[in-house]
């Protein structure tokens, strides 16, 4: 029997849409649907444990986005010819689903919860991870999970000056923004994307036009919901509560922490005073009261913590560290600090440091992008890592994590347009945080700037970055520059923006609350460039401009371009040729052909090597002209000629035959010419009768006049 099916569709206004179908596929997961747009189609299903683990104070929610090789009609690359684990670009949807997702779950629901998403089929000219989103909240919407705010996602992008909702891959290369955008109906949750120096206002604009959009996808999700049968949402256990115990914790420990985070202070010392807080309310019930109440009077200790330093800050002005809401932590910068890497930097801002290193390589060594959805190389890419020493702790290392993955790609974009498009390197930028507390990405984003001009990279503009926070208690509001770890847990927005002088390259946000307004998003801009205005002023006293080349260790990369038909020469029968040339030379040398040309790469660091490859490469595509005189050096000698070589083109040899030596008659080669010696020939161009090059030593003197005939 063949299920009943329901679908609604989107209409996009411009001749596109998405459909979304349920009742057909995974009919066993809590709500499943399929989202489709052109002939990519996407499967997302929402499954929750109808119990919650004891003791778990925390929503589990798993989101995990997944490419099928098999929707682009391609093989897994590598050995085992089977999707394994997730790309980075993989890694980076399930980011931008989930941060939009997991605010919106009730606060006391902390069941074991997955949302699982897959393409199924791919359509060149529609981006998936545009779709993640909408499928997500809508197969939760058919199910009876709680979740009751839904949302749906968008990519803008702004091609020719004007805003385009979900464009296609070939569109947005011609776009200046490409931002992704997840709301509700009423507010924006999660903010994304790169930009072309925009100004705050544009980036406000392009928020409301996704918004709008998103509002129309939400709606078609509620139209969905009623035609299948909204199901009655599940009864859970929610967290158990104590009112009398919250009281007494509360009365206990508010004033003290108040007085604590009015008073300004580092973030040891500070976390030492709040530990000896919750030890003294802890101290005010019994060991029998502790052993069953003990993880309520934590919660309630946080919940007292949380409200009394936020207060400070809306009722006082002052930040946990002493701060006002705008000012900036002190900041110190140092560059080349590394004496052997390519370009390296240190930069600190208040209790946070990240160390950043740049290599430089050739086109070898591009990052290579092979993924169902998208194929192509990076020639400019940035690694984070975030060892547990830069906050003081000792965790497992359970290799690269979402979040380094995460914070790498916006550092990334914050700082790639602003390499030349024909710089000719492979460029790698490592961020090493060895001290964390508040926006370790923006310090990223800070020390990978002074490392790469540092490396004698020629960017265009420097770029910094800062995170700013919120506190709201509904009507009163702070929006806070320079924020800490502290703000971020617990403040209602972590806001993380980087740019040049002239304007924005990248942003990131994130929403804690429902309803934020549009004038607030603003303030939080405008303080926000006055605040990377601030930062980037100390970049630049630390270093003004890139240097003006790469240091003396560092390799220098020269490309020259040569007919396709040379490219066997330069290489050489198996490799033979290039592979001696790189150990004579000690250069690395990469050829490529593009339309029909060897575009072709030598990298070393010894000038004198760099110039013998070049010369090389000048003997092996030397062409010389007809009539054009040329220098030459007799290589070897022959009863009927000379071997001469081109001295501008060693291993350029042509025969000078006897007869083009000298105007009378040559019965000995020797008697002309000898071996080394060096002289001028004309080039004549091809023999007819031999197929032959044909040059001449006595073409370029006078022809003796012919003697008469006597009678």
């Amino acid at each position: 029997m063949i299920p009943q099916l329901f679908v609604e569709k989107i209409d996009l206004g411009d001749g596109r849409s998405i459909t979304i179908e349920t009742g057909r596929l995974a009919k066993q997961a809590d709500g499943s649907v399929v989202v489709r747009m052109g002939d990519t189609m996407i499967l997302a299903t929402a499954v929750s444990a109808r119990t919650s683990n004891p003791g778990v104070d925390f929503l589990p929610l798993t989101v995990d986005y997944r490419e099928k090789f098999a929707a682009a009609g391609r093989f897994p690359g590598g050995f085992f010819k089977r999707e394994a684990r997730p790309s980075d670009s993989e890694v980076l949807t399930m980011r931008l689903v989930d941060r939009v997702l997991r605010p919106l779950f009730p606060d006391d629901y902390h069941a074991e919860t997955q949302v699982m998403i897959q393409l199924m089929s791919h359509d060149e000219e529609v981006m998936p991870d545009a779709l993640a989103g909408l499928a997500a909240s809508a197969a939760l919407a058919v199910s009876d999970i709680p979740f009751y705010n839904l949302i749906s996602e968008v990519r803008v992008a702004r091609i020719d000056g004007k805003l385009v909702i979900n464009p296609s891959r070939e569109e947005l290369e011609k776009s200046d923004i490409d931002m992704m955008i997840g709301a509700s109906m009423d507010s924006v949750a999660m903010v994304e994307g790169e930009m072309k120096e925009i100004s705050e206002a544009e980036m406000i604009e392009a928020i409301k036009f996704a918004h709008e959009a998103i509002k129309v996808q939400i709606q078609a999700q509620y139209r969905l919901q009623e035609a299948f049968g909204k199901k009655e949402i599940r009864t859970y256990e929610g967290e158990r509560e104590n009112e009398e115990i919250y009281a007494k914790v509360k009365a206990a420990a508010y004033d003290k922490i108040y007085a604590i985070a009015k008073v300004g202070s580092a973030k040891h010392e500070r976390g030492a005073a709040f530990a000896e807080v919750k030890e003294e309310v802890k101290a005010l019930f019994t060991e029998e009261e502790l052993a069953a109440d003990g993880d309520l009077v934590s919660k309630y200790f946080y919940k007292t913590n949380k409200e009394a330093v936020r207060n400070v800050v809306l009722e006082l002005g002052v930040r946990l560290d002493g701060r006002k809401t705008t000012d900036i932590r002190p900041i110190w910068c140092e560059t080349d600090y590394l004496p052997r890497v390519h370009g390296s930097s240190l930069f600190t801002r208040g209790e946070t440091q990240a160390l950043a290193t740049v290599t430089l390589g050739t086109s070898r060594e591009a990052n290579q992008i092979d993924s169902p959805s998208e194929q192509g190389e990076e020639k400019f890419y940035l690694h984070y890592n975030f060892p547990p020493f830069s906050t003081g702790e000792a965790k497992p290392l359970r290799g690269t994590s979402r979040r380094e993955v995460g914070h790498g790609n916006l550092a990334q974009r914050a700082l790639k347009n602003m390499i030349p498009a024909d710089c000719p390197y492979t460029i790698r930028v490592v961020s090493e945080v060895l001290e964390s507390n508040g926006s370790s990405s923006m310090a990223t984003v800070c020390a990978g700037t002074m490392a790469l001009m540092d490396a004698g990279v020629q960017m265009a503009k420097p770029v910094s970055g800062i995170a700013m926070g919120l506190i709201t208690d509904g009507e009163k509001f702070a929006v806070l520059s320079d924020i800490l770890g502290d703000e971020d847990h617990l403040g209602d927005m972590d806001f993380k923006v980087t740019g040049t002088a002239d304007g924005i390259t990248a942003c990131q946000m994130d929403i804690k609350i429902d309803g934020l307004r549009y004038d607030i998003m603003e303030q939080a801009l405008a303080q926000a460039r006055d605040g990377r205005l601030h930062i980037l002023g100390k970049l630049t006293e630390t270093i003004a401009a890139p240097r003006a080349d790469v240091k003396a260790h560092a390799p220098k990369i020269i490309t020259r371009t040569i007919p396709g038909n040379f490219i066997g020469a330069l290489i050489g029968p198996g490799g033979k040729v290039i592979q001696e040339l790189q150990k004579a030379t000690g250069t690395t040398i990469v050829i490529n052909e593009v339309d029909e040309q060897g575009v072709i790469e030598i990298l070393g660091t010894d000038p004198a090597g760099i110039e013998a490859v070049l010369a090389k490469i000048a003997s092996i595509t030397f062409k010389p002209v007809l009539g054009e005189a040329y220098e030459v050096k007799v290589i070897k000698m022959l009863d009927f000629g000379a071997v001469v070589e081109y001295t501008a083109a060693p291993g350029n040899e042509v025969l000078l035959h006897v007869s083009e030596l000298a105007w009378e008659r040559t019965e000995n080669v020797a008697d002309v010419v000898k071996m080394g010696d060096v002289f001028q020939v004309k080039y004549l161009g091809v023999d007819p009768k031999t197929k032959k090059e044909k040059v001449s030593k006595k073409a370029l003197v006078p022809r003796p006049p012919r003697e008469e005939k006597k009678e």
